[in-house]
């Protein structure tokens, strides 16, 4: 019995590797992952609104209703990028993604404290190339790092009430994501 434990145990061991290395992997070689799905929705560098959700699926999965969601795929290789967010009266939020659907800033109306969320969006040798102006604070010019030249703003508003869609859709209009020169 004591010689059957050491191979079980070995393959229990290498078999949670295997999937551990599956799970982690496979967003890498996705076909229709999170920036594929929404390059049919917009342009770079252009913030495009998607659709509601309805019965027959989303572009987004598990969409809630209740938001109204707007997205820009953007490309750092020419330069920076300033994105502009007009905020509505309920909730507002400005999400970054890479282009493997990691996470890596978000804020909303709250945090921003301002009826427009500005910042400039910049990969690691572009933040670096920033001239040092003691005059500028951080809470003048917000500036995101992004860890990749290409990646996902996602902008999602709140919709109290089903009479406000259509303004608030018209307010999310107003939002850009072009060059920061």
């Amino acid at each position: 019995m004591k010689w059957l434990a050491l191979p079980v145990l070995a393959g229990l061991v290498l078999g949670v590797i295997v999937h551990l290395v599956a799970v982690l992997i496979l967003p890498y070689y996705a076909e229709q992952d999170a920036y594929a799905r929404l390059s049919a929705v917009g342009s770079i560098n252009m913030f495009a609104q998607i659709d509601d959700p309805d019965a027959f699926g989303a572009v987004l999965p598990d969409s809630d209703p209740a938001f109204v969601s707007a997205v820009c795929l953007y490309d750092l290789s020419e330069g920076p990028l300033k994105v502009r967010v007009p905020t509505t009266d309920d909730y507002t939020s400005v999400s970054f993604y890479t282009r493997f659907g990691l996470p890596f800033y978000a804020i909303n109306d709250r945090s921003a404290g301002r009826r427009v969320i500005e910042l400039d969006l910049m990969n690691t040798m572009q933040k670096a190339a920033l001239p040092e102006n003691s005059e500028v604070t951080a809470a003048d010019r917000l500036v995101v790092e992004s860890p990749s030249d290409e990646g996902i703003v996602l902008i999602r508003s709140m919709v109290r009430e089903r009479s406000a869609r259509d303004a608030i859709r018209a307010r999310m209009n107003a939002a850009s994501c072009g060059s920061a020169l």
